[in-house]
């Protein structure tokens, strides 16, 4: 029987969740399977992956196909890696030791890949933060500036219309002080 290593969808529309199987190349995508063995989230960033590598690793030796799909995933968590590294060990190019020492130095570079990854997004969402609130914030002077200007040109207005109605009875007054003067 020819099988596969293989994603099936799960989750709802525009928001897949997919299981990483192992599934005779015949059955249909979402239909029987004979093995789950991890699962694929790609709605995070960076993407969740939760498979068991034990067993990703005995479907491979053993003969599974994956998909280009299931190939990068498993490439990510590095069973191809420890799948190539154990076939040099059969071949006898390096011993069991060194197999285990190369890929623990290539875990340990992933991990701060992904670690680098992670931390560049958290500082790009306070950035962008900061940004926003920035931008807010002038947004707010400007607007509180502006409403103080029109403020102060209403109360400017206010007092020339006072003054230009108190200004015919003032000048009134004046001339009548004037007449009774004289």
């Amino acid at each position: 029987m020819a099988t596969k290593i293989r994603l099936a969808r799960h989750g709802r529309k525009s928001r897949p969740f997919y299981h990483i199987v192992v599934a005779d190349s015949r059955a249909p995508r979402d239909g029987k399977f004979i093995e789950r063995i991890g699962s694929y989230n790609p709605n995070t960033n960076p993407a969740t992956i939760n498979l068991d590598f034990d067993k990703a690793l005995t479907w491979l030796n053993s003969g599974a196909q994956p998909t280009d799909t299931a190939r990068a995933i498993l490439s990510y968590e590095g069973v191809m890696m420890m799948k190539h590294l154990q076939g040099g060990v059969k071949k006898g190019s390096f011993d069991e030791a060194a197999a285990e020492v190369k890929f623990e130095a290539w875990k340990k570079e992933k991990e701060a890949k992904i670690n680098a990854k992670k931390e560049g997004l958290s500082t790009v969402a306070t950035d962008s933060a900061k940004a926003r609130l920035e931008a807010e914030t002038k947004v707010s002077t400007d607007r509180s500036e502006a409403i103080a200007k029109k403020a102060a040109d209403a109360a400017a207005a206010i007092a020339a219309a006072e003054a230009a109605k108190n200004a015919p009875a003032e000048a009134a007054n004046e001339e009548g002080t004037e007449s009774t003067e004289a």
